[in-house]
């Protein structure tokens, strides 16, 4: 049985200004220090580290990137995930992730 540990953070989606235009959520930066110092030897290429998020009724496996030029994570948001829960750029929302 692996155990997860939940972190949980209110913050506003963005959408990225480069083709395709991805949305994401940027974690806060207190607790992206506190999520690479425990776990930065469990991430893959690119700073990728496997997660699980959760917003309103929607869960999701998935991962979140470290952003270098950010210094902080960021999670990706599905298009599927934005319309079932009506995510907007901008409009604060609360989020949880286990890793």
């Amino acid at each position: 049985m692996t155990i997860k540990i939940q972190f949980g953070f209110s913050a506003k989606p963005w959408q990225y200004n480069g083709p395709a235009g991805w949305y994401f959520i940027s974690l806060p930066l207190k607790m992206s220090k506190e999520i690479r110092k425990a776990f930065k030897p469990e991430e893959t290429g690119w700073g990728r580290l496997p997660a699980t998020a959760t917003i309103r009724g929607s869960e999701w496996k998935t991962a979140i990137w470290f952003d270098s030029k950010r210094d902080t994570y960021l999670l990706p948001l599905k298009a599927e995930i934005r319309k079932k829960e009506n995510i907007i750029a901008g409009k604060k929302i609360n989020v949880a992730i286990f890793i």
